[in-house]
């Protein structure tokens, strides 16, 4: 015999609403679960839930009218935590464009004016002229990019729309709208859930989490070893920490911007202390020259590296490659989507100096191989086994295993995004992430008069291919306000508007 179903407490989801797509009102209060109305909300409480909300205040929409609900204090909190963990401390510059500023929409004055005055130095501006022929790309620090931020945060009142907790699903909302469920921190609410009743959701929760390759994955696993594989997204200082107490040796895993700053950071510390570490990139895919489709679509590469200035072509976020990518469907688009991908990072002369020190002076080998598998040594270190295209195993020997390869790119990782996809209509897009229109309006999900947007990188493979950069959420959010205004949400932004808000901005006035 079966033993009796245990109804759900007061306040928390019942099965009846985990398994209906589309909820009344009614529905949710029978379940006892507080309901707040509020026009706008977005999820996720990052860079791009900020620009989001950034753009609407600026448009017009007062803070009553909007709430973000967030896990995080403030939102380049992950951003800067990510960045701190692969080697970008606030001094250190990033890989962005100098008018791409998440603060500012109308990307004037750039963080290059802005460096350049505030530290007297125009050669700053010497190398914005002179970019990328003469001089790298110029990059704004981190810590300009995250004062920045806090000094809007505070002038658009971020945090009186600030909601914490953690979002648990959206679903549709019978007559129009949406439900979104959140899990409220410890004791701020008499309920373990509370629901907010929107017109809009907005959902910017960035990338699902880590991913590790498969070999380390099964590594950490089997030998509950977290300290001498690591990934470069998580806290890994240990290993800086013991390469200066004694020589050893570091295999680095990935050929993208992450792998950059791992080694300049390895390299520095060889200059700084004197030390005697050994480093072994490993590549899956070894660039020698030059490479692409065709002389039009051509990168930069060798030495293992393919390089390019930013994410994508400067054409994607207002040029040719823009408007081709508005027009494409299907497997058209998945192409060119192809065509543009692939692990690079920017050329940089300071990294090519060091690169060309570590091979003539024998202390960076590079090698093309996949790893099929890790163990410990009769010593205790770790075996990478190596096969290279033409069969050879190699079987270097190492102290630690930096997997420089990137953040977990599922969707379906993130239960918000498994529940938008199994309960409220969304799906795929032609390279797996989710399907949004071209003013990113989740496709299929819309319910009455409401509109679910996102944007973000669990977004990319639509219509705008430059999603997870910092323009591109500016680009996005754009998108969403210009189309909130003709729903009526909001009034439009004409010249004379912008012009007048820009001045605010400018002399820090509150929205």
């Amino acid at each position: 015999m079966a033993p009796p179903h245990t109804p759900a407490p007061p306040g928390d989801l019942t099965p009846d609403l985990l398994g209906t797509p589309e909820w009344t009102d009614q529905m949710v209060a029978a379940a006892g679960i507080p309901m707040y109305d509020i026009p706008f909300l977005s999820v996720g409480g990052g860079i791009g839930s900020f620009v989001t909300l950034d753009y609407l205040r600026i448009y017009g929409v007062p803070t009553s009218q909007m709430r973000v609900v967030s896990n995080i204090d403030h939102p380049w909190q992950t951003y800067e935590f990510l960045t701190r963990c692969s080697q970008i401390p606030r001094g250190e510059r990033i890989r962005s464009d100098s008018s791409s500023r998440p603060d500012n929409l109308w990307g004037f004055p750039s963080y290059a004016l802005e460096e350049a005055w505030k530290e007297k130095k125009p050669s700053y501006l010497w190398q914005i002229l002179t970019e990328p022929l003469l001089n790298d790309y110029w990059t704004p620090r981190a810590g300009t990019v995250f004062e920045n931020l806090e000094r809007e945060a505070r002038r658009i009142n971020y945090w009186d729309m600030l909601v914490k907790g953690q979002v648990r699903m959206v679903r549709r909302r019978a007559g129009g709208g949406y439900f979104t469920v959140v899990t409220p921190p410890d004791g701020a609410a008499p309920t373990k859930r509370i629901v907010f009743r929107s017109r809009f959701v907005h959902i910017a929760v960035g990338y699902p989490g880590l991913k590790f390759l498969p070999d380390l994955q099964e590594f950490r696993t089997e030998h509950g070893d977290y300290q001498h594989v690591v990934n470069a997204y998580e806290p890994h200082e240990q290993v800086y920490e013991f390469l200066k107490t004694r020589p050893g040796t570091v295999v680095i895993r990935g050929g993208g911007i992450v792998a950059s700053r791992v080694l300049q950071r390895l390299f520095d510390d060889r200059e700084r202390h004197g030390l005697q570490t050994q480093i072994v990139h490993i590549f899956r895919t070894f660039v020698t020259g030059s490479h692409g489709p065709h002389v039009w679509s051509r990168r930069k590469g060798g030495h293992g590296w393919a390089y390019q200035g930013f994410n994508y072509p400067k054409s994607v976020w207002g040029g040719q490659l823009k408007a081709e990518m508005r027009k494409l469907e299907g497997a058209d688009r998945a192409k060119k989507y192809k065509e543009m991908g692939g692990t690079n990072t920017p050329f940089r002369r300071r990294w090519q100096e060091q690169l060309r020190a570590g091979r003539e002076g024998g202390y960076y080998h590079a090698v093309q191989g996949t790893v099929d598998r890790v163990e410990h040594s009769a010593d205790g270190r770790l075996v990478s086994y190596v096969r290279s295209k033409d069969g050879i195993v190699r079987e270097p020997v190492s102290d630690y295993i930096i997997d420089c390869t990137g953040l977990e790119a599922d969707i379906a990782e993130h239960r918000v995004f498994d529940d938008l996809l199994r309960n409220t209509g969304a799906g795929r897009n032609p390279v797996g992430r989710l399907d949004v229109e071209r003013h990113f309006e989740v496709k299929g999900t819309a319910s009455g008069d409401g509109v679910l947007y996102a944007s973000g990188s669990a977004t990319l493979g639509g219509y705008f291919p430059g999603v997870d950069t910092f323009l591109g959420l500016q680009i996005a959010a754009q998108e969403i306000a210009d189309d909130l205004a003709r729903r009526g949400f909001v009034k439009r932004m004409g010249p004379l508007r912008s012009t007048a808000q820009w001045f605010k901005w400018a002399r820090n006035s509150p929205v």
